[in-house]
């Protein structure tokens, strides 16, 4: 396990923009509101031959009666709590305000190697005689740093390195799947989070939106072990007015990207609207394994059909993914919850399947002379092989003699029988590219 590096302050201190300058790419979110970087940011880091998981947190407001920076708290404390040094950041423009004396008490009291750090030191030549104010904090000796320039980064990340226990001998294990969790806002997404974990990880609200960032949470249990990306809410383009959810938007789509398996969260109280299409045929189009999660079941008034009606009308209204399975799941009883980490699990491995080129050519010969491939003007379709040339998603190059008789159904077709050979391929997509060849090429 990685040793964790929380770096910790108050709202607008330039927490993210170090974050990022220390990874290297523009991961959190940075703005000029304070609040933005709301849940917990986690990322890979090296210096002097250690790695490192970077966290960046929301701003701590120790005083502080609103509901949403009361939660940013909370989890700024569950960051503290799980690091083996705290990087506390402050700013030389603002001097030592109230608020800083009260996280650096707050600091203290956990009893971990604190980095204290006073961030917008911008000028190049001589210390400011305002930056041996923030020795009164009683931290020690505080680093110069500017986070925008880069500047004291390298003396910021020797003392971190210092102050980090012993390596751990042990490689860390990276056999996870990777799960997006994915759906518009206020679906249920950061309360499946920390249902399938055991642990408050996410900040749950009933505001919509208050996820602005990409989180990771690990979860080992009997299915095995995954990493679940709790992202932002996907919006309609015409309600994003604010930039920062621009940038939250953006990192959904990310999410998506770096993950094996997107878990589509539908609200069962609305039902599947076309905002979730959206969500789920981005999804789709990156070729990823699939799982519909049809949350707050519990909320729902049923009879004996309510479940078949529902799935009726999710696979009409989800056609185009007719491949993906759905569960009806409760985030806040935990109802089917196992079910859930079964159908990621089977979407991953139809996702990465591999089919070897002998049983394809099986599969198409029986379906060939089944269903005769299209023709147009007295010319025939004329498919000569097929073969898999990858996985995630599975994707078949078919050799034809003419492209444009390959018509879409005639695919459909195919993919058809490749599913029902194989199970039905739940999950995932599957990708076909067509090659042209003339009849008299030997190869």
């Amino acid at each position: 396990m990685l040793p964790i590096i929380a770096i910790v302050g108050r709202p607008n201190v330039g927490k993210s923009t170090l974050f990022n300058r220390l990874i290297g790419q523009r991961l959190s979110i940075v703005d000029d509101t304070p609040g933005v970087t709301r849940d917990r940011i986690y990322s890979k880091c090296e210096w002097a031959g250690r790695e490192f998981m970077l966290v960046d947190t929301g701003g701590i407001e120790p005083k502080t009666d609103d509901r949403i920076l009361l939660q940013m708290r909370r989890q700024a404390q569950v960051a503290i709590d799980s690091a083996s040094v705290i990087i506390f950041v402050t700013d030389l423009r603002c001097g030592v305000t109230a608020n800083d004396y009260d996280v650096a008490q707050m600091l203290q009291k956990c009893g971990k190697p604190i980095v204290l750090c006073v961030n917008k030191c911008d000028r190049v030549g001589a210390t400011d005689p305002d930056f041996y104010e923030f020795y009164n904090l009683g931290l020690g000796d505080p680093v110069e740093l500017s986070s925008v320039h880069g500047y004291g980064t390298g003396d910021l990340l020797d003392r971190v390195v210092s102050e980090l226990p012993p390596a751990d001998e042990t490689a860390e294990d990276d056999d996870t799947i990777k799960v997006a969790v994915i759906g518009k806002p206020n679906v249920g997404k950061s309360s499946l989070i920390n249902a399938v974990s055991g642990e408050e990880r996410a900040i749950v609200t009933d505001i919509a939106g208050t996820t602005r960032d990409s989180t990771d949470t690990l979860v080992e249990n009997e299915h095995g072990r995954f990493t679940f990306i709790d992202t932002a809410g996907i919006r309609r383009k015409s309600k994003v007015y604010e930039n920062i959810e621009h940038y939250s938007v953006l990192r959904s789509y990310m999410a998506v990207d770096r993950a094996d398996v997107a878990v589509i969260v539908i609200d069962a109280t609305q039902g599947f609207t076309e905002q979730d299409s959206k969500v789920a045929g981005y999804a789709h189009e990156q070729g990823k394994a699939c799982v519909v999660a049809v949350n707050k079941w519990d909320a729902v008034e049923k009879d004996s059909d309510t479940m078949k009606e529902f799935t009726e009308k999710l696979k009409k209204e989800l056609g185009f993914m007719d491949y993906v399975p759905s569960v009806f799941i409760s985030a806040k009883t935990g109802q089917r919850l196992p079910k859930l980490f079964e159908l990621i699990k089977l979407a991953f491995e139809n996702n990465s399947v591999r089919i070897s080129t002998g049983r394809l050519n099986e599969i198409l010969s029986y379906a060939t002379e089944r269903v005769q491939p299209p023709s147009d003007k007295g010319k025939r379709l004329k498919i000569y092989y097929m073969t898999q040339a990858s996985s995630k998603p599975p994707t078949f190059v078919t050799f034809v003699n003419s492209a444009d008789l390959f018509h879409f159904s005639y695919k459909r077709y195919l993919e058809n029988r490749i599913r029902e050979v194989f199970g039905g391929l739940e999950g995932t997509p599957v990708r076909f590219i067509v090659r042209e060849r003339d009849s008299t090429d030997t190869k």
